[in-house]
């Protein structure tokens, strides 16, 4: 069968229906890598190590896990034992693990086939990905713009069918960003929802993995995969140390060979809802900051959602939502993040200069100062929620601007200019990770051979079902997207 325009959950179909193996699944998706390699989107390719892999998984066993013989791959950030891990940096451009990241082990045991690492900024810090150590990250649209970051090279690879989906991880919109830039789906779970690169790992709780995907159902599949996952264990006799809640054991199944088990955001993504209260607004945390206004394309993606909503039977309403401090609090998070990270100060000179920026400035931080920035960033997260509360889901704009070129960000700007152009492009997205809230970006319509416009859709704290079911319905008001135009 032809491969190229199947969805993630049409491959899934199509392997436990043995009308694809995962070897041809594999050389599939390798080559369509190859055949567009220009655009950036992987920083390393395991084409041998791969197929290999493929190959081990032979028949479909009687009980698949939910990613069996499905190819992905590792953003450039997560270890892989024996691949090299380069972080997006010329410090670690030698470095090869002994060990793989927990997450790289979970969406292992789920059956997946990993072709590689998909490219990312140096520590995945900005919203852009055009790092000094590798090639940028072209947006398939226009290849003389980026792609947004951090997740750049996740996001082309599915906008292009070079994977049928990622696995991504998102810090102050790393997935939703060029998600939104590139006109695909992206997904960041609530804090704490998966198993295994759920954010709590670190202090601020930013960062969690999550789907991007080519539809609001790919994702949710790939959703119900990841909290169904399982990190390292140490035998294969050890108990799990992660029990699946009940609510995620299968509730139904798509029929023909091989049936695939629904499980919970599937079967909530294909529910009808209708008569929800959805809250909207343009307001950002960053207003007064710097210049947060909007793009005319991302008012029309806006306002086209808001009707659409309306029109299908939901009430809408602005959000009451007035944010005070922000800038301060994230800005102070951003830079304590940066001061751990593994490089000695004799080595800044390996980094790009906006890293050691925020490397040096998180050093000569005070605990009093950190610990301030964390105690707002709490109390910024019960006024979010409380400001919420009242609504089913919050809708806003996923970006501010359009794709801008590549070196927009950071050519001829001090790194706090950098930093400042980053706000202005993607105001909307960071306030989602200090509050801990699940969101996703899903495109709006497009006429043919034009980049579409996102709009992101913020659930309350654990509300991953009732948000699906928005984006669901915006999808099919939308109906089918054209392709980026430079796909071979």
């Amino acid at each position: 069968m032809d491969l190229s325009d199947v969805t993630l959950i049409g491959l899934v179909q199509a392997l436990r229906a043995g009308e694809a193996t995962p070897v041809q699944a594999a050389t599939h998706y390798l080559d369509r890598i190859a055949e567009n390699a220009d655009l950036g989107a992987f920083a390393a390719i395991t084409r041998e190590r791969a197929l290999d892999r493929a190959g081990e998984l032979g028949t479909i066993p009687n009980e698949p896990p939910p990613l069996w013989g499905v190819p992905l791959a590792d953003k450039d950030l997560v270890a892989r034992a024996g691949v090299p891990t380069r972080y997006g940096s010329r410090a670690f451009q030698d470095f090869v693990p002994d060990a793989s990241d927990p997450l790289a082990a979970a969406v292992d045991a789920l059956g997946s086939v990993n072709l590689g690492k998909t490219t990312t900024p140096e520590f995945g810090l900005t919203g852009y990905t055009e790092p000094a150590a590798g090639a940028p990250a072209r947006n398939p649209w226009d290849p003389s713009t980026g792609a947004g970051g951090s997740s750049g090279g996740a996001a082309i690879a599915v906008a292009t069918g070079m994977l049928p989906a990622a696995v991504a991880s998102d810090g102050g919109g790393s997935i939703r960003i060029p998600a939104a830039t590139v006109g695909v789906v992206g997904l960041k779970p609530s804090r704490g929802r998966l198993p295994v690169a759920n954010g709590l790992e670190r202090p601020g709780g930013l960062s969690t993995a999550g789907p991007i995907a080519r539809t609001v159902e790919d994702a949710a599949h790939l959703l119900d995969a990841l909290v169904g996952s399982v990190p390292h264990r140490n035998a294969t006799t050890a108990p799990d140390p992660w029990p699946r809640p009940q609510l995620f054991a299968p509730i139904g199944h798509i029929g023909g060979p091989g049936p695939m088990p629904v499980r919970a955001f599937l079967a909530a993504a294909r529910r009808e809802v209708a008569a929800l209260r959805v809250g909207a607004t343009l307001v950002t945390p960053w207003d007064g900051w710097t210049d947060t206004t909007l793009d005319p394309g991302a008012r029309g993606a806006y306002d086209w959602a808001i009707r659409t909503l309306g029109g299908i039977g939901h009430r809408t309403e602005d959000a009451d939502w007035r944010p005070a401090g922000y800038a301060d609090l994230f800005t102070t998070i951003w830079r304590a993040s940066a001061a751990s990270l593994p490089i000695g100060d004799d080595e800044l000179d390996l980094v790009e200069p906006y890293t050691a920026w925020l490397i040096r400035e998180g050093r000569r931080m005070g605990a009093r100062e950190a610990l301030g920035a964390y105690g707002a960033a709490a109390a910024f997260e019960r006024q979010t929620i409380e400001a919420f509360t009242p609504f089913d889901v919050v809708i806003t704009p996923a970006l501010a601007k359009k794709p801008q070129p590549i070196g927009w960000f950071s050519h001829d700007t001090d790194p706090l200019e950098n930093f400042a152009r980053q706000c202005q492009y993607a105001p909307h997205t960071s306030f989602v990770n200090v509050s801990g809230l699940p969101a996703i970006t899903v495109p709006t319509p497009a006429a043919p051979g034009e980049r579409p416009w996102s709009v992101q859709i913020v659930g309350r704290p654990g509300g991953e079902a009732r948000m699906l079911q928005v984006a669901a319905q915006l999808e099919a008001a939308r109906g089918p997207l054209p392709r980026p135009g430079s796909v071979r």
